[in-house]
């Protein structure tokens, strides 16, 4: 795998980019020569934070820890990936029941037998109108209804977007990509 470490508010020394490389390494055995992998390193106050993304097999594998030790979060984050590593193989085996490769896996883990995944349920079904607003407009209805995401139909595109809080106190803005 090839390996992106960048330091926000932290420089990345080289005592901490061999541990998170070194801890990484665990997931050669799930990957090719030529996944890539994104870490950011970050301290906000007295928190760090490890974000480490992989883009896969057109999907997006992110583990985000944060604590008090930087050391100490990298263990918890690259499992955090492995699950999803595992959770994901589940998942495209039901789907495709061939034996073949699954791109962007090493030959070896795609053979290897995992333990099946519990399938998820849905617990919960809502059901809601979708009325046209603008963006800020959604935003004062998330903050309202005092969720951290709000389903809305643009009122200039007609089309169906999501607006989001994140963990920093700022918005995002999902839309629609139709191909």
């Amino acid at each position: 795998m090839k390996y992106n470490i960048i330091g926000k508010n932290i420089e990345v020394t080289k005592g901490l980019e061999y541990a998170v490389e070194d801890k990484l390494h665990k997931l050669d055995k799930y990957f090719n020569d030529q996944t890539e992998v994104q870490v950011m390193l970050s301290v906000e106050k007295l928190r760090h934070i490890i974000e480490i993304t992989i883009p896969f097999n057109g999907q997006i594998l992110r583990g985000e820890v944060e604590g008090k030790d930087m050391y100490a979060i990298i263990d918890d984050a690259v499992a955090i990936i492995e699950r999803q590593i595992v959770r994901f193989k589940n998942k495209l085996r039901r789907r495709h029941r061939s034996g073949g490769s699954i791109a962007g896996l090493s030959d070896a883990f795609a053979s290897m037998d995992t333990e099946p995944e519990e399938l998820l349920k849905i617990n919960r079904k809502k059901k809601f109108a979708i009325k046209p607003m603008d963006t800020e407009e959604a935003i004062m209805q998330m903050e309202l209804v005092g969720h951290n995401f709000f389903v809305y139909r643009d009122a200039h595109t007609e089309e169906v977007n999501v607006v989001y809080k994140r963990k920093n106190g700022t918005y995002g803005l999902i839309e629609p990509i139709i191909d």
